[in-house]
């Protein structure tokens, strides 16, 4: 027995005709039929006398489709149901995002997300990325932002948006744009290690060892204010997140450098760990993340 037998029998009721609710339930009257008679033979009752025309419901088919008529209610009512739960947003979400993310995302989508969702407590922890996935499978986060690829089997990652890159730096007088080659031959200050966007950078300028700062100084930030100080002070560059660069001044928006021989982007993902997700918030929030976040960068839409 299925709910498709007991939606069947109560088409036929209706429309007293096994070739009327056949086309209602967009199957074929065979078919129809055929599942109706072995409906009956299961519950050893015959439900419709097909001898009347129209056909007739017996005494005993009757009982049998009142109680059909409620098993199917409650069928839809438990559809409607599980919509209702995929589409809510509500209740306590902890959400950690790695800090080099959260200076420039956190003032976009926070009051969008708040005012949107009022019965959404939403708290926010800023951490590293090892920190994060640690978290993320201990329990103690919902999801997460960060950047990817992550080296994980078992996190679960949604992208939301791409970021483009800029050099921020000082060059040649009059100059807006730099090319890769000439980057590489530049002071470039970066991120401590740990940070995959440092990584990222590496690799993309073909990074073999910062030898042009200065020979007695070592020093690696964790933050893109400590970076823009270092450059300014020693003339050099880095690179920042287009997101970021909503935070400096006029003046520091003059050294801003185009690449003219490529470009390069991070991936932004929300990370989370199934057995511990709450499914239907991190689908909601890559959405409305990504929607919010293309309203300020150039890019199409993930």
């Amino acid at each position: 027995m299925n709910i498709h037998q007991l939606e069947y029998i109560l088409a036929v009721d209706q429309f007293k005709s096994f070739s009327k609710a056949a086309d209602y339930c967009h199957v074929t009257q065979a078919t129809l039929s055929a599942m109706v008679k072995k409906l009956e033979e299961q519950l050893d009752i015959v439900i419709f006398d097909r001898k009347a025309n129209p056909i007739v419901v017996t005494e005993n088919g009757r009982e049998i489709l009142l109680q059909a008529q409620q098993v199917v209610a409650h069928a839809h009512a438990l559809l409607a149901s599980s919509k209702s739960i995929h589409n809510k947003v509500e209740g306590r979400v902890k959400m950690g995002i790695i800090p080099t993310i959260a200076n420039s995302l956190m003032p976009i989508i926070l009051k969008p997300l708040l005012e949107k969702y009022p019965q959404l407590v939403l708290e926010i922890y800023e951490v590293t990325t090892n920190q994060l996935m640690k978290n993320l499978r201990e329990g103690k986060l919902d999801m997460g932002i960060l950047s990817t690829p992550i080296a994980s089997n078992d996190l679960e990652t949604m992208l939301m948006y791409h970021e483009p890159l800029h050099v921020y730096g000082h060059w040649k007088p009059g100059k807006k744009s730099i090319t890769k080659e000439e980057l590489s031959r530049q002071k470039i200050f970066l991120l401590q290690e740990g940070h995959c966007l440092r990584d990222q950078i590496i690799q993309w300028c073909d990074l073999k060892k910062n030898k042009h700062l200065p020979p007695n100084l070592f020093f690696e930030s964790n933050t893109f204010d400590t970076l823009l100080n270092l450059v300014d002070e020693f003339q050099g560059m880095t690179l920042l997140p287009e997101l970021y660069l909503r935070n400096l001044s006029a003046l520091r928006q003059l050294q801003v450098l185009d690449i003219e021989d490529g470009n390069i982007s991070r991936e932004v993902s929300l990370c989370f760990y199934r057995p511990y997700a709450k499914w239907n918030i991190v689908k909601q929030f890559s959405v409305d993340i990504a929607q919010l976040v293309n309203q300020h960068i150039n890019q199409d839409p993930v």
